[in-house]
This record gives C-alpha cells, structure tokens and sequence, in this order.
C-alpha cells in the first residue's frame, strides 16, 4: 500500500491552517445556577455564555466555531454590555425556562442581567442572567430549560443543605422541597457526574482525546495498551482528587500549555520508536498528572458541594474512564481490529496519524502560551 507523500503533507499544511479557527472558538460549557427559594420567591442565577445563546448557537454545536452563526458569536464578543444586553430577547429566554410549582406551569421572569466589560475576547465572557418569580404556596419545585441551552448545574444555595444536579439538554430537575431541605442520594450524584466526566471526553475534551489516540497509535495489543492506560488513570485520578480537595492548586495556564506539550511529546515518541519502552509508562504517569489537575479545573467549575463531593469525584472519574475507553474502542473499531497486523500500519497509520496530533499539540502550545 502506497501513500503520496506529496498528498499527506498538503493534508498536513491544510490541517495546521485550519487550526487558526480554534483561537477565536469557544466550547459550549454547560450553564451555572445558583438557585435560592426564600421569602415566598425563587431566584435563579444562571451564569451562561449569553453571546451564545443570542447567536442561537445550541448545544449540539460541540463548539462555536461549528455553528453557521460564528460570525455573528464573535462580533458579539466585541460588543459592550449594553449592546449585547439589547440583543438578548429577555421575554425568549424566560419562556425557554420551565418552573413547575407541584406540577403546576409557574411564572419565571428575566429580572436581571450582569454583563461583564469587554476583556479578553479569545476567552468567553461569563454573564449572569437573573430569573424570579413567585412560589406562591407550592411545597415543591423544579426547573430545567429548553434543549438548545444544553447542559445546566444546579446549586441550591442554601446554608443548611447542599444540594446539586446536572441536568442533561431538555431535563427537569428533580422535585426540590421548599421547606424542610432536600436531601440527594449517593446514586444520584453519582450517576449525575458519571454523565459529567463522560462529556468532558466525549466529544468536548479534544486534548485529552488527541493524547489518548496518541496512546493507542503506538501499539494496538491490549497488554502495552494497559500499561499505558493504567499508568494514566492512576495519575489523573491522584490529581483530581487533591486539586478538587483544594490540597494542590496549579493555575490553568501553566496546566494547559503542559496538556498540549504531553500530547506533542506522545506522538513524538510514537514517530521514533517502534515499540513500547521501558519509561514510557513512568513518562504516562507524569502526563496524568497534569491531566488530572485540568479535570480538577473543569469540576470545580461546577461548585461540586461538600456533602456530595464523594460521589461527585467518583463519578466524574468513572466518566472519564468510560469517555476514554470510549476513544479507544472506536480507534480499534476504525483501524486496530482490520489493519494492525499489516506490516504497512506503523508507515501508514502510527507515523502519519502520530506527525498530524503532534502538530496540532505543538499549535495548542504556543496558543496557550504565547497567544494566550
């Protein structure tokens, strides 16, 4: 089997150019809310990518730059607040949210929005939009809202119970007592952040997807494969669970440049050695690391609360396993099972397929270094 050398460099160059998008892309995160039922009230906080929502980029774009409405995103980051304030349809967007008061349809009004000043336009802007409105004499409540919106955490802010959920596109939360607390049960925190880590690898954790192709890409038998897997999945789930613990804390910009560093090196590696060697596992190791303090970044994001914090870490890790299993079932499914005893695959898979991740790597480096 022959390959244009000619051809796969232009691919090459195409591929490299094309990355020039990611800078101004932002992956569509789920939304924060902070919910407080007192006084007769409810108020939802909803911290959101409102540039977004206004552009009508829904969370089946698994980032903005692959919505038709990218154009009009990125103008809008340009935009002060009062102009993107006037092109937020605040009627819209309560009739997109659903309160039920004991079954019954309630009322939700946008009362306020906090739009923060232009900053950093190759970063989203977080804005908070407030929806209120009356509890009446209900003794139960829940909230969710349109599918489009995507994936929402909601906190209960309440000092005497700790309450969260994740709620997948289009769901209602589950029934929340106005009085008396509320109280979740390990399974489902647990199955809540199972859902949470997955999505973090499938399909919005490129670099930890492009890393673990990296792995896989070397060899495709199962033993050197799990020592490889093994040695990560130890590692990443050290530093999740003291980065979430508060024990170590790395800023993001220094984790980041150092994700996309560990994938250039993989594949580096993969390009100039035919079978595993006796460091790699240990270089792995290291790898996961810093891989497991990006996952503690993304998790503390959501505001995991101290009485769910057991279930939440274990089923965000297991998540994230299944996520990365996940990966490499398609990579066997895709090439491994129909092409790895060729004695062409190393030439034409491993090497090229090692060359074009490690040139995205090393753009993701000077990105998150030097463009940062």
């Amino acid at each position: 089997m022959q390959v244009s050398i000619g051809r796969f460099f232009a691919l090459c160059i195409t591929l490299c150019l094309g990355l020039a998008n990611f800078a101004s892309a932002h992956e569509i995160r789920p939304a924060i809310a902070d919910l407080y039922l007192q006084g007769g009230e409810f108020r939802l906080e909803i911290t959101l990518n409102l540039e977004a929502v206004v552009a009508e980029i829904g969370a089946e774009e698994g980032d903005t730059s692959d919505s038709d409405n990218v154009a009009l995103y990125d103008r809008l980051r340009g935009s002060d607040p009062a102009a993107l304030d006037g092109a937020f349809n605040r009627e819209a967007f309560a009739r997109n949210i659903t309160v039920l008061l004991d079954e019954a349809l309630g009322e939700a009004i946008v009362s306020a929005v906090e739009i923060p000043e232009i900053g950093d336009i190759d970063l989203s802007r977080n804005s908070v939009v407030t929806i209120t409105g009356s509890l009446g004499d209900a003794q139960e409540f829940r909230v969710g809202w349109a599918e489009e919106y995507g994936q929402i955490i909601i906190r209960l802010m309440d000092g005497e119970v700790d309450f969260d959920t994740f709620l997948t596109a289009g769901t209602l939360s589950e029934p929340i007592p106005i009085t008396g607390g509320v109280a979740q049960s390990f399974g489902a925190v647990f199955v809540n952040y199972v859902a949470v880590g997955f999505d973090h690898i499938v399909p919005k954790g490129l670099d930890h997807i492009l890393f673990v192709v990296g792995l896989f890409l070397l060899s495709t038998r199962l033993h050197p494969l799990l020592w490889q897997i093994t040695a990560f999945t130890l590692a990443h789930s050290v530093t999740l669970a003291l980065g979430i613990l508060g024990i170590v804390a790395v800023p993001a910009s220094i984790v980041e440049p150092l994700i996309a560093a560990s994938i250039v090196y993989v594949c580096v590696e993969n390009i100039f050695m035919s079978q595993l060697s006796r460091w790699r596992p240990v270089v792995i190791f290291c790898f996961g690391l810093l891989h497991g303090l990006g996952f503690a970044g993304v998790l503390s994001e959501f505001g995991l609360s101290t009485s769910n914090l057991i279930p939440g870490l274990l089923g965000f890790n297991i998540g994230v396993e299944i996520g990365q299993i996940t990966v490499i079932a398609i990579c066997f499914g895709l090439v491994g099972f129909w092409f790895s005893k060729r004695d062409w695959y190393r030439r034409v898979i491993t090497i090229p397929a090692s060359l074009v991740i490690a040139l995205i790597g090393s753009y993701w480096v000077i990105e998150r270094t030097l463009l940062a």
